[in-house]
């Protein structure tokens, strides 16, 4: 049930009976001579509207510009600063909340959302209105991930590059590949990013200069189907999961005996 093609009615039916929504979020940044700048958006967004699609849930519009200042440096890339990127997180998923939501889902595809959305969802839970977790669609497939590919790489790599080749193979450079791997980096053991333990580099300029790391001639649409798919069966048993759970069982655990205002 995608939000935006839905009359108000319609959705007042489904609040009187369901709570659950998804929210997809991404970037818009560089990933790369081959990869389009909406990459994580479009992951993001398609993996979250299968997936409502099968168990019958909510979605919402995607978040479509994320905290990218580390891509600054290549064309095209837009970022807001993370108080912004929470603040708004926060204030959408309070929006929902008024409408009778009280659990939310995260469909995330952009590693430097990752401690944002897990910071609004600890305000949420913390205030008792809503439950809200995040969801990273390759966190829920690393066995596979690490069957199909030798260097995944975390940027740009091969699971992003089949990811899009099946979801929107148009929008791959292919004639790119080559020269996204010689540009960039197989791996991150190859880049200079820690010194003793500490990570010395902020910006993905600092260690290579295409912006992308991983082989991406790995990359097949057949394995960005099966991907796709894998992780479309993890989000929906997470939706499905949250969906049985009481909502008195997902809130704060009651502080421990003596509670301070009990001499009060």
């Amino acid at each position: 049930m995608y939000l935006p093609h839905e009359t108000w009615p319609d959705l007042g039916e489904y609040t009187a009976e369901e709570s659950l929504a998804v929210v997809p979020l991404g970037s818009t940044e560089q990933h790369g001579p081959h990869l389009p700048e909406g990459t994580d958006y479009m992951i993001a967004r398609e993996l979250a509207r299968a997936a409502t699609e099968r168990t019958g849930h909510l979605c919402t519009p995607p978040v479509t510009v994320g905290v990218s200042p580390h891509h600054r440096q290549f064309h095209g890339t837009m970022w807001v600063d993370a108080p912004v990127f929470r603040d708004y997180v926060e204030s959408l998923s309070r929006n929902l909340t008024y409408h009778g939501i009280d659990r939310i889902v995260y469909v995330n595809a952009h590693g430097g959302n990752v401690s944002h959305l897990r910071e609004v969802g600890r305000r949420l839970h913390s205030d008792e209105v809503a439950f809200a977790c995040e969801w990273m669609w390759n966190e829920s497939i690393p066995e596979l991930i690490e069957e199909v590919f030798e260097t995944p790489g975390p940027h740009g790599g091969p699971k992003e590059t089949a990811m899009i080749m099946h979801i929107a193979r148009e929008l791959v450079r292919e004639d790119r590949l080559e020269e996204a791997r010689s540009g960039g980096i197989t791996a991150m053991e190859e880049a200079e990013a820690s010194v003793a333990g500490a990570r010395v580099f902020y910006d993905a300029a600092d260690i290579n200069d295409n912006g992308v790391l991983g082989d991406q001639t790995d990359a097949t649409p057949e394995i960005g189907e099966r991907l796709f798919e894998a992780a479309t069966d993890g989000l929906v048993t997470l939706l499905e999961w949250l969906d049985a759970q009481p909502f008195d069982e997902l809130m704060p655990e009651p502080h421990v005996e003596p509670r301070p205002d009990s001499g009060r």
